[in-house]
């Protein structure tokens, strides 16, 4: 985790893009050009319950013009090679926030890691190559960062592969609400679409609290391209998926990102 003190196995498909979400705001297409032409990810090995890792970064305005955040990214990029146990990581930009929550955060940046197991993830963090990236490039350029991590609750693996439109959601349950009454409807909605039309997803309770800002529950929904993200939106079934879960919800925090810059020039 970054620690800023300042066989194709067919995965389950879900109408369950986003918990929320309102009138998006979409970054400058040209920092997400910039900054995703520096990123390399290759497709996630299919882990069946990958532990999952997500940090959110505000990088400074200044970074951004700079180059310093493209560098950020690099840096990032690069622990592929260099880091055990790392099963997939991608950094890059945010493409479009997509809830008053998202808006009121202002991530910039981000980057999703996956680990076969808690201790390769807990390796990842202390490893020199991760905290030297860090200190050198991330916390000089970052305003604010937050990090969830939770292990996958789907049944099948959710695999990322280059051009991929991501929807990241973070969220609060309601007072009184268990976090696994949340996870446990996911799932259930999982199930019962497990053949439809829609996201691979990958969804779980946050186990790290320390920098989470008070999100508990995390989820990503995996498409092929950003138009068939974009596709689903007013669909129905999500609609009603939406609306079943919102009773549990306090608050959510909803992004999208794309996976490598095939796809980004056309952004």
């Amino acid at each position: 985790m970054i620690c800023l003190r300042v066989r194709a196995i067919p995965s389950p498909r879900l109408h369950l893009p986003l918990l929320a979400s309102s009138p998006l705001r979409r970054l400058r297409p040209s920092a997400v050009v910039r900054a995703a032409a520096m990123s390399s990810s290759t497709a996630a090995p299919a882990i069946a319950a990958p532990i999952e890792h997500f940090v959110l970064i505000k990088v400074r305005p200044e970074a951004a013009s700079s180059g310093a955040a493209a560098a950020m990214v690099s840096s990032l990029q690069a622990l592929s090679a260099l880091v055990p146990g790392l099963s997939y990581i991608h950094a890059g930009p945010v493409l479009r926030l997509r809830s008053p929550a998202a808006e009121a955060l202002g991530p910039t940046h981000l980057l999703h890691s996956r680990y076969a197991a808690k201790p390769d993830l807990a390796a990842y963090a202390v490893h020199p190559a991760h905290v030297a990236a860090v200190q050198a490039h991330v916390a000089p350029n970052a305003l604010d960062s937050t990090a969830v991590d939770w292990v996958n609750a789907a049944e099948l693996p959710s695999p990322v592969a280059p051009g991929a439109a991501v929807r990241l959601t973070l969220a609060k349950v309601k007072e009184g609400v268990e976090v696994a009454q949340l996870v446990e409807k996911v799932a259930a909605a999982t199930k019962a679409d497990g053949e439809g039309k829609g996201a691979r997803v990958s969804f779980g309770e946050n186990f790290s609290p320390a920098r989470a800002k008070g999100y508990q529950f995390g989820m990503v929904a995996v498409f092929d391209s950003v138009e068939e993200l974009d596709a689903l939106e007013g669909d129905a079934k999500v609609e009603e998926a939406k609306a079943a879960l919102r009773p549990l919800l306090d608050e959510v925090m909803v992004l999208d990102f794309v996976v490598d810059a095939p796809a980004a020039a056309s952004l």
